[in-house]
């Protein structure tokens, strides 16, 4: 690969993550400890960056690792970040970690999930909260916002699911557009497909969240689960794979709910 392809590459490659962010190119330089006339010169290809000054911006545009390798590769220069298989050995410390915030997480249902939403682990409170739901959706690679939102999934049992399918379109289709992938893009068409159309208004927010309505299933399925949603990351990992799980938990809203979740578990 010539210099210059290189350079037209990374620098184009540069621009758009830059005008993704709204970040002007002095702004860029500034965070970068650079100058802007030397960001001009990277996007318009007539400048190659060192290795560290490719990871300064990548990292000053809050880049995802995964991408900040592409770039490097762009420029020539071999990857800073390994990507581990969550299997290996080395990420024992990682596994053991997030089997502890699942269980701790308990009687409440948490998920660890990647990029994508496909299920890595979950404790047990989330496979009782799933009980009834299609096999063939519960085979790897699970799709969690799938699960969710499927009419063999858990969207039969969602009381707010023209409003609790909308929140979880919208998450997703933030999250590619601020950091573009061809499967997230697949998954938003594929979600849209599912949902029912959307509210015109929605009238049980909690004032700070969006929950989850969800009937119980046997004897007494006219009661309701009433659930909120957090998103943990980590957010100093260097390492590819870890840098892209996502623990998702679900914590009940009321008093109700927190018995229900607690009784399930007996």
């Amino acid at each position: 690969m010539s210099e210059s392809t290189t350079g037209g590459g990374l620098g184009s490659a540069l621009r758009e993550w830059r005008t993704r962010r709204r970040v002007s190119q002095l702004e860029l330089a500034m965070r970068a400890g650079s100058t802007q006339r030397h960001v001009s010169f990277i996007e318009s290809g007539r400048s190659m960056p060192g290795r560290s000054m490719i990871i300064r911006l990548a990292e000053s545009l809050e880049v995802p690792i995964r991408e900040r390798n592409e770039l490097l590769l762009a420029a020539g220069f071999a990857p800073a970040y390994p990507q581990t298989r969550l299997d290996d050995p080395q990420l024992e410390p990682i596994r053991t970690a997030l089997e502890r915030i699942l269980h701790g997480h308990l009687p409440y249902p948490a998920v660890v999930v990647n990029r994508y939403g496909d299920l890595v682990s979950a404790n047990a409170a989330f496979h009782a909260l799933t009980a009834g739901v299609a096999p063939r959706l519960l085979a790897p690679p699970v799709s969690v916002p799938r699960v969710l939102l499927h009419p063999q999934g858990l969207a039969a049992r969602i009381v707010n699911l023209d409003e609790w399918a909308w929140h979880i379109i919208d998450s997703v289709q933030v999250e590619n557009a601020r950091n573009p992938d061809e499967q997230l893009q697949h998954l938003v068409g594929e979600l849209i497909d599912l949902a029912p159309p959307r509210p015109r208004e929605s009238p049980h927010h909690l004032g700070f969240a969006v929950p989850l309505r969800l009937r119980t299933e046997g004897p007494d399925d006219d009661r309701e689960l009433t659930l909120i949603t957090t998103l943990t990351h980590f957010g100093t990992a260097i390492d590819v794979t870890v840098a892209e799980l996502r623990l998702e938990a679900f914590l009940p809203a009321d008093e109700a709910t927190s018995l229900m979740l607690a009784e399930a578990l007996r």
